[in-house]
């Protein structure tokens, strides 16, 4: 099966001493002390989320067709 890329929009905001990080169309969240080290673990729970098979996923034509206001 070939890979193919998807763009997902990601939202990063500072809470307190925190920076978090959201992907509303995979509806995760994660956490990290800066901002580069949230956005590895945000690549790192996404591709986590897509190998784990109990997990339910959504179907690409719903990924693709999501826009954000």
């Amino acid at each position: 099966m070939k890979e193919i890329p998807i763009p997902l929009p990601i939202m990063v905001a500072k809470e307190g001493k925190w920076f978090v990080a959201s992907c509303p169309v995979l509806d995760i969240a994660t956490q990290g002390k800066t901002e580069d080290e949230v956005k590895k673990n945000m690549e790192d729970l996404i591709n986590e989320y897509f190998k784990d098979p109990d997990t339910p996923k959504p179907e690409i034509k719903s990924i693709m067709s999501v826009s954000l206001t």
